[in-house]
């Protein structure tokens, strides 16, 4: 049996699996981030599962560039956690092999396992949420880059870089994630008009869009649009098999109907891409493991490091 960690910027999902991937229990909490209080939340959690089950081993999947000695150089949104050490410290307090992975990666390599991905070789993965990360998997092997770094999908900058300030603000992150990209905006934007309810939650967008909302309409369609240039930017740059989504939002129905309209629209406008449709671009899916993507690939990788 494994605990398994999936940590975001918003919330800490985790979990008992065992070593098929099957989620034996799963829960999740608000991400602290204060670097003791995170840890103790996460000791609270693995000391509880080892009083009631034979835990071999911790996985971990967060954003950021993840070290092979499990070092984050960067934490996503998760500032205070930027150069923290998950495998060294908890190894120390709990007294179990810890392993760490970029959260894509670990989405990634779930699908390979037992997702969408197991009659591909090379697809990418991308995982919406507060930010947007990317998995790349090549020839059966995820690729990480000469830092660890590869798969930082959400720094590409898809617009006019602003005359000043952070350029940041034109990128994927900042225009196709989901909460600092969706609901961001469209807070934002809805803040400036009388009687505006501010939301939390992608899906009441979605929701609010269907009901005729003229601000959620606009801002779920531009939020599609800058997704799919994202999507064939990445399709030119890797030719994969496949693109699979995860996130939460991946399972939402009105979501991937949307962007597979937008898509098609944004793909049929650009003319090389047109003439290949059908024939070398590649299909964009939805991940079958949708939220607990990152919970299973979290736990393959310890199991792996445990049994080889």
């Amino acid at each position: 049996m494994y605990v398994g960690f999936d940590i975001g910027g918003t919330t800490i999902k985790y979990g008992v699996l065992d070593e098929t991937g099957a989620i034996l229990e799963k829960n999740m909490l608000p991400t602290n981030y204060d670097p003791q209080s995170f840890y103790q939340n996460l000791i609270t959690i693995i000391n509880e599962a080892k009083s009631r089950y034979p835990i071999a081993g911790i996985g971990i999947s967060a954003p950021g560039i993840v070290q092979k000695d499990g070092l984050m150089l960067t934490a996503g949104a998760i500032k205070p956690l930027y150069g923290e050490n998950f495998k060294t410290t908890l190894e120390e307090c709990c007294g179990l092999t810890v392993s760490v992975e970029n959260d894509a990666n670990a989405a990634a390599i779930a699908e390979k396992w037992i997702g969408n991905a197991q009659s591909f070789s090379n697809y990418l993965c991308l995982v919406l949420g507060t930010g947007v990360g990317g998995g790349i998997v090549i020839n059966d092997q995820v690729y990480r880059g000469a830092h660890g770094m590869a798969g930082e999908f959400g720094w590409m900058v898809i617009d006019a870089l602003p005359s000043t300030g952070n350029s940041e603000e034109v990128s994927i992150n900042r225009k196709a994630a989901v909460v600092d990209g969706l609901v961001r905006i469209y807070n934002q934007k809805g803040g400036q008009l009388a009687g505006f309810q501010a939301t939390t939650d992608a899906r009441e967008i979605f929701q609010r869009a269907q009901m005729g909302e003229t601000l959620a309409e606009t801002v779920t369609q531009q939020f599609l649009t800058d997704l799919s240039v994202g999507l064939i930017n990445l399709i030119s740059c890797f030719d994969p098999e496949a693109i699979l989504i995860g996130g939460g939002i991946s399972a939402n129905p009105y979501f991937f109907e949307r962007l597979q309209q937008t898509l098609t629209t944004v793909e049929t406008q650009h003319a090389a891409i047109n003439y290949l449709r059908g024939k070398t671009i590649a299909p964009v899916l939805p991940a079958k493991l949708q939220n607990d993507a990152g919970l299973i690939g979290a736990v393959y990788q310890i199991h792996q490091q445990l049994t080889r």
